[in-house]
């Protein structure tokens, strides 16, 4: 399916990782022990932590797609994670049969998965790497062959962006990888919100939420930042974002009414597009 990566080792690791604990927080089988302690430890700082995470999930789903039936038919997922409830190609390609995605993730776990799961697929791919190497994504064989950088791309940033610590300068990183697309693309971005600037008693709940969640992320997994909403909002900085602007993930283009819950709240989101139109490309 890709070239060469190296696989998993055949046993329970001890060292946990992203995709697994996330797994394992949504009540996947595709974890080990080691990451259910940090999924139990969440849960009990984040009673309703399961809840958040297919919120999160369901936020992905529903800004594919809005991305497709706007047209976007390539989609370019970072931090992909282990496939789990729906999947982004399989979102996109429900509106838009020929659509292509390729998924990036630093987990050799992933690639094993994505291989099974993507065997008879010749439109998805998963790419080895850290998000960090910008450059190496875009040079990637399946990327180069997956993805018409002078047409819009959907580039999804799905509850990753917090893992980056502030001296690898996200916002930076975020700009990087606009950069190499097309007017037109659009950005999806879900990140751990502080709560800074929520009032009252659940406002000081929420913050002590984060405070007690981040503890728990940044010494189990060595990261996971919870931002401020000016922090989040200025990911989107040069975009246009929509109605819904940068909200909690429930209330980004709901199908019904909703009512967020305390533990929703850790949470923020958005959608952004790149001013202007994509050239056409020559036939």
């Amino acid at each position: 399916m890709t070239s060469d990566a190296p696989v998993p080792p055949p046993y329970p690791p001890q060292t946990p990782t992203v995709a697994r604990v996330y797994d394992a927080v949504l009540g996947g089988n595709d974890n080990y022990a080691v990451d259910r302690d940090i999924a139990d430890a969440i849960t009990a700082s984040v009673p309703q932590a399961r809840v958040v995470a297919r919120d999160n999930r369901d936020f992905l789903i529903r800004a594919v797609g809005h991305m497709a039936r706007s047209g976007i038919t390539q989609f370019l997922d970072l931090g992909a994670g282990l496939p789990t409830m729906d999947k982004t190609h399989q979102a996109a390609q429900r509106i838009a049969p020929d659509a292509r995605v390729v998924y990036v993730d630093n987990d050799p776990v992933v690639l094993v998965h994505g291989r099974a799961l993507l065997e008879d697929d010749d439109s998805t791919r998963v790419v080895v790497s850290d998000l960090r190497d910008v450059e190496t994504v875009f040079a990637a064989p399946e990327t180069r062959r997956l993805l018409d950088l002078s047409r819009p791309v959907g580039l999804l940033m799905i509850s990753i962006v917090h893992h980056l610590d502030d001296a690898d300068d996200p916002h930076a990183l975020v700009r990087s990888y606009l950069q190499h697309l097309a007017p037109g693309s659009m950005l999806a971005l879900s990140h751990f919100y502080d709560g800074a600037d929520l009032t009252g008693p659940v406002g000081e709940r929420v913050r002590a939420k984060a405070r007690s969640s981040e503890e728990i992320v940044l010494t189990s997994l060595g990261s996971g930042r919870f931002r401020s909403r000016a922090e989040i909002t200025a990911f989107f900085d040069g975009l246009e974002t929509d109605e819904f602007g940068i909200c909690h993930l429930p209330e980004w283009r709901p199908e019904g009414l909703v009512d967020v819950r305390e533990d929703q709240r850790v949470f923020l989101c958005g959608l952004g597009r790149l001013p202007g139109t994509a050239e056409p490309t020559a036939q």
